[in-house]
């Protein structure tokens, strides 16, 4: 009995590491977001922290949680029809005025449901190929903890409303990433995880293999091994899901390096970011994440999804969980 409560309480840890350092992550992020890193420079030096005076999370954050109270409700038994639901409920039926925020593909998402097509067709947009499943993604790991396969199926039911292609495997690479890295493996396996449940001649895994190859190197050969040179567009799901397990990697793991790697890298650094620590958070837990970064993160204002407004990540992060006394119990 002992056993099960500590390993509870230690699951419960890591769930709220993983979402935590999402949130932080993305509040890291974002002023470097579409920037180089000679711009970074230039501005800041090398960033080490927060660099505004009320730093918060952006649509990454507020999309995690949508997604995460999504998962909450339905559990394993998620289905098309309650994602598009949820959408319609949460988002696009809303008269919030003009929707605020968001990435590409969440915007050509709802002008797609919006018009009435529902999935897969409310997919079919210019970018259904963005990092904006990748960057919801850590809930489904969080909730199918030691079970990649599972958490790639999840996010996929939840990606196929707004995404297709490239861009539910980089989805499917973190949500996998993240089940695995909830039950304490290494960064490899982490790795390893996350290119099970994806094509290994997709792009995705391409970029990924790459990026976690030139780790060694450090952050300028992570960069440089997957970054589209003179692409305009940073939120492409293969590019960013490569940096973030890039700076993962290059970290070997350790927080607050994985997420000031990937920040300091530009591009979508937000996401990046994001998605470095949500791996990062998973794998060493909540304790790992400085108190001066968690204590900033408070709940979410809706500035991208006024639905979502007054949520906190850790209250998503103990939804997604076993309750604590009800596994002691058993």
């Amino acid at each position: 009995m002992k056993s099960t409560a500590c390993d509870a309480w230690m699951l419960r840890e890591r769930a709220r590491g993983a979402l935590l350092g999402l949130a932080v992550g993305d509040a890291l992020g974002a002023p470097a977001e579409n920037m180089k890193p000679s711009e970074i420079r230039k501005r800041w030096g090398r960033i080490n922290g927060y660099v505004t005076d009320n730093p918060a999370g952006t649509d990454d954050t507020e999309y995690a949680i949508f997604s995460g109270l999504l998962l909450a409700r339905h559990g394993s038994a998620l289905t098309v029809s309650h994602v598009e639901t949820a959408w319609h409920h949460w988002i696009a039926d809303r008269d919030e005025g003009p929707f605020r925020g968001a990435g590409f593909s969440e915007r050509g998402t709802l002008e797609n449901l919006r018009r009435g097509l529902a999935a897969p067709n409310s997919a079919q947009h210019r970018h259904a190929w963005s990092d904006g499943l990748a960057m919801r993604a850590a809930p489904f790991g969080v909730f199918a903890a030691g079970r990649p396969a599972e958490a790639a199926r999840l996010v996929a039911v939840d990606g196929c409303v707004s995404h297709d292609g490239e861009g539910i495997y980089g989805g499917q690479a973190v949500a996998a990433g993240v089940a695995a890295a909830m039950t304490g493996d290494d960064p490899h396996a982490v790795v390893a995880a996350a290119l099970s449940v994806i094509p290994a001649d997709s792009w995705t895994a391409r970029s990924l293999r790459r990026a976690v190859a030139a780790a060694r190197r450090g952050e300028r050969a992570v960069r440089s091994a997957v970054v589209i040179g003179g692409y305009p567009w940073t939120d492409l799901a293969p590019e960013a899901v490569g940096l973030a397990f890039g700076a993962f990697t290059a970290a070997r793991g350790d927080f607050t390096a994985s997420v000031l790697t990937a920040v300091n890298m530009g591009r979508d650094a937000d996401t990046t970011a994001a998605v470095a620590g949500a791996l990062a958070g998973a794998l060493a837990g909540a304790s790992a994440i400085p108190p001066g970064w968690s204590s900033a993160i408070g709940p979410v204002c809706g500035s991208c999804l006024p639905s979502m407004r007054g949520y906190h990540v850790l209250d998503i992060a103990d939804l997604l969980v076993p309750d604590d006394d009800a596994q002691a119990a058993s």
